[in-house]
């Protein structure tokens, strides 16, 4: 008899839900907002449904909140444009971790604006 235990995944809304707040934490400890999530991914991602793609969609958004912010320094020379894309994209990676947190307790799919695709 052969047993489906490995191919099942079980459902847990709450874990996707604190892998999207823990992108957070760089607001509070500085760091960790990018390492946090890539851990649950990497961990739970075979585990529990929706978590891949969850989990992608975190890592694409935090690595494209780093280039965009890498990208943004040395425009600050240029007229300050640089501390005005750095406060917009502050405002961006706090605020789309909450709106695709409350998404993902719905059961819907994460949309981040402005993501690039490292992670497919």
């Amino acid at each position: 008899m052969e047993s489906n235990y490995h191919t099942m995944k079980r459902t847990d809304n709450q874990l996707i839900v604190i892998t999207h707040l823990a992108q957070l934490l760089t607001y509070v400890t500085g760091f960790g907002g990018l390492i946090v999530p890539l851990v649950i991914w990497a961990t739970q991602k075979d585990n529990v449904e929706g978590m891949d793609l969850h989990g992608k969609s975190i890592l694409n958004f935090q690595l494209s909140v780093l280039i965009y912010s890498i990208i943004s320094i040395p425009l600050i020379f240029v007229f300050g444009l640089g501390i005005l894309t750095l406060i917009l994209i502050g405002i961006i990676a706090f605020v789309m971790p909450i709106v695709n947190a409350i998404k993902a307790s719905n059961g819907e799919l994460p949309s981040y604006p402005l993501s690039l695709n490292f992670v497919s």
